[in-house]
């Protein structure tokens, strides 16, 4: 009995240390985005890939800076912002939602 409160202690500890994806976005009154990700534990977001859809192509992609930053052109229309730090760490924001 003893092992089995250890074992479901452990997994819960592990499971309440486990970082997610984060990422904001903001509008910068000049014509561009800049997005700024890490993971919820602080880790930086430097290299994680980011990439721009609209109409379910890519129309921009890049990686996150040194400093966890990304910054592309805004486009016309509809489009989604994507930080996609690999399986379970996708954070996807839509354009519409990004403001000054």
């Amino acid at each position: 009995m003893f092992k089995k409160i250890l074992l479901v202690s452990a997994l819960l500890v592990s499971s309440a240390s486990a970082h997610t994806a984060v990422m904001t976005c903001f509008d910068n009154g000049d014509g561009t985005i800049t997005c700024e990700g890490g993971f919820s534990d602080g880790a930086s977001g430097s290299g994680v890939a980011m990439y721009i859809k609209q109409n379910d192509k890519k129309v921009s992609e890049g990686l996150m800076n040194e400093d966890s930053e990304f910054t592309f052109t805004k486009p016309q229309g509809e489009y989604n912002v994507n930080f996609d730090a690999g399986k379970g760490h996708l954070v996807s924001i839509k354009g519409q939602d990004i403001v000054e």
